[in-house]
């Protein structure tokens, strides 16, 4: 495995989940958007030690088809789900501003260069089953 998905995965639940976060609304609108597309994010790095700095990067941000239906034999249930997940990122290193003596002050994150819509892989995803 990467390097690189070893911080992707938790990464993607710190900017989706603990950050305020500003999607782009440069064109269409996001209500009826399907598919997968590369969308500006912005959320703040924050580092035990450090202050906060506010990141505009680029994200995976959509919808994907989805469907389910009946079948005859166990497990009684066909389906079909994608997730709109990271295809290729690269990652970015930032200093943040004024840490603490001792505190290493680099954070790198994950920047999104192409997303698709696709199976969801623990590698770079979080994956949550019902």
């Amino acid at each position: 495995m990467k390097l690189a998905y070893l911080f992707l995965g938790p990464m993607v639940l710190f900017l989706l989940a603990g950050c305020n976060c500003v999607l782009s609304t440069s064109s269409g609108n996001l209500l009826t958007f399907v598919g997968c597309a590369v969308r500006e994010f912005t959320f703040v790095a924050k580092k035990p030690g450090c202050r906060g700095l506010r990141i505009t990067t680029d994200a995976c941000w959509g919808r994907c088809e989805t469907w389910e239906k009946p079948i005859l034999e166990p497990p009684y249930i066909e389906a079909h789900h994608r997730v709109c997940t990271y295809n290729e990122t690269r990652q970015v290193t930032v200093k943040l501003p004024n840490c603490a003596p001792g505190v290493d002050p680099f954070y790198t994150y994950p920047v999104a260069v192409r997303c698709d819509c696709g199976a969801c892989s623990t590698a770079t995803t979080e994956c949550e089953t019902i």
